[in-house]
């Protein structure tokens, strides 16, 4: 299923750049860089918000995650080994959803490549430990139903692909303590280094996020039935 899965997200992270492009008229250079920065962080979070919580549910479902446990193997080297496998399948999207954003609107990228490296290995994770929580804590069912309204929150809801200004306050104040933003915020930086900056905030959100998603999945996996 790995090709498969890369070629899937290789897609999707090329519609998202063309697609999302349709819903602005005379789209303009900057409004067009703002959506071709915020895509990667869209493809990161969909993988480890959906997709990982969904195949995490199946497993628990079919009896694969007990099998692994019972495996004599460290507990927390399983999630590890999610971490990286997902980690492979997340980054070639990322690469082809910019190449495609370069042809289609004519963009020129500012990489500052040591932050863009630590954050998408920031975000990956933090995803990633976040989605595996939610599998591991909630009853199968209710996990996929989670992680579907999860995939609308990041498309519809999130300032990825558009600024937080165009939001209510309420809104606003709700994604300062999320990470969602400050995951895209973090990316955006590291793709366009010269237009867009981020702050420390981003880095401490995103930290505090995914260690929480650390414990609660290491916690799950370690604890004896």
């Amino acid at each position: 299923m790995l090709p498969l899965i890369v070629i899937i997200q290789s897609m999707l992270a090329a519609g998202i750049v063309v697609g999302f492009g349709f819903l602005i008229p005379d789209i303009s250079p900057d409004s067009a860089l703002f959506l071709s920065s915020g895509a990667p962080t869209i493809l990161l979070l969909t993988i480890g918000l959906v997709i990982v919580p969904q195949g995490v549910s199946r497993a628990r479902a079919t009896g694969a995650l007990d099998y692994q446990r019972a495996l004599p193997v460290s507990r927390p080297l399983l999630l590890i080994v999610d971490l990286a496998v997902w980690t492979l399948i997340a980054l070639p999207g990322v690469a082809i959803g910019l190449l495609v954003a370069a042809v289609r609107y004519d963009l020129t990228f500012s990489f500052d490549w040591p932050l863009l490296i630590l954050a998408s290995l920031l975000v990956t994770t933090m995803a990633t430990a976040v989605g595996y929580a939610i599998a591991v804590t909630l009853p199968s069912m209710l996990a996929q139903l989670v992680s579907q309204v999860l995939v609308f929150f990041v498309l519809l809801f999130s300032p990825i692909t558009f600024p937080a200004s165009r939001l209510p306050d309420w809104f606003q104040t709700l994604h300062v303590i999320l990470p969602i933003q400050p995951a895209a915020d973090l990316l955006r930086a590291g793709i366009a280094s010269e237009v867009f900056t981020a702050e420390g905030r981003d880095l401490l959100v995103l930290t505090l996020w995914t260690a929480l998603g650390l414990l609660v999945t290491t916690r799950a996996l370690v604890r004896r039935k």
